[in-house]
């Protein structure tokens, strides 16, 4: 740099390149990704600096569970028809995704409490555990709570989607279905239970898991599947500590905008499981 000047060489150099400088008839850019609608969703209710950080991390966050409600559809389906190999694809992609959603935590968490009581008055009762998404993240992988559901009643293809969701076999109930497929012992009532119900562990459905990992060398695709649901769960629940501690260093213990206790709310579910089995039977290895 010469005189407040850029020097040609220091531009990259263009030559050679066959940039389309005229698209014609071809998509832009913004336009398959739709960012006009994209970019143009993020409307803040206050003057506050910090409100545009609070939209875009939970935005980012729902555009992530989006993804991972994808992939587990993918997952679902490869279950069903016992063709476990290319599930391990999408659940190696959930991972990875999981590892996202743990991050935005971190940049959520450079909010100061002072900064969020500034707009926290502007959300009304809006809160992110009205997610609907969220919702059927728990749902398909096994959480079911039909109370839920009465959330989202004034959206009624949300609340109709809930609902089916609630009564469908999660992806722990198929799994447990491949495993009674393949020979190993799952009681019938497993099978054929209300699935709208909280699952319950069985020291059967414990005891079939601990046979797979018995039988590894045999039915290597049904080991590395729980462990795939192992790694799943257990980012689900880092998810939930980062939750958790996020919401108690911006606002401490006071209730959450939507009702709950706030941080003793999401206390609670530090506990919760998917798949207990596949947790309790490491102690019998």
């Amino acid at each position: 740099m010469s005189g407040g000047r850029y020097d040609k060489s220091e531009r990259v150099d263009l030559s050679g390149e066959s940039i389309h400088w005229d698209l014609g008839s071809s998509l832009s850019y913004g336009e398959y990704l739709h960012l006009e609608k994209v970019l143009d969703a993020q409307k803040p209710l206050s003057f506050e600096h910090d409100e545009m950080l609070f939209i875009v991390v939970h935005q980012t966050s729902e555009l992530w569970m989006r993804l991972m409600l994808h992939e587990l559809g993918g997952v679902l389906e490869c279950v069903r028809r016992d063709d476990l190999d290319p599930s391990f694809k999408m659940l190696a992609r959930i991972s990875r995704v999981q590892a996202q959603l743990i991050s935005t935590w971190e940049v959520l968490s450079t909010m100061t409490p002072f900064e969020y009581s500034a707009f926290r008055n502007a959300l009304g009762r809006s809160s992110g555990f009205q997610s609907f998404q969220y919702r059927m993240l728990e749902f398909l992988l096994g959480n079911k709570h039909a109370e839920m559901v009465e959330v989202h009643k004034r959206d009624p293809k949300a609340y109709e989607t809930l609902q089916r969701a609630l009564k469908s076999p999660s992806l722990y109930d198929e799994a447990l279905r491949l495993l009674s497929r393949r020979g190993y012992g799952i009681p019938e009532d497993y099978l054929t239970r209300d699935f709208s119900e909280p699952y319950r562990a069985s020291k059967q459905v414990a005891g079939a898991w601990l046979g797979v990992y018995h039988n590894a060398e045999k039915d290597w695709d049904l080991y590395d599947l729980a462990e795939r649901l192992v790694d799943l769960d257990h980012k689900f629940q880092l998810w939930r500590f980062h939750h958790m501690k996020t919401v108690e260093r911006i606002i401490g213990h006071k209730p959450g905008t939507g009702g709950t206790g706030g941080v003793s709310y999401l206390a609670k579910a530090l506990e919760l499981k998917f798949f207990p089995e596949l947790w309790q039977i490491r102690t019998s290895m």
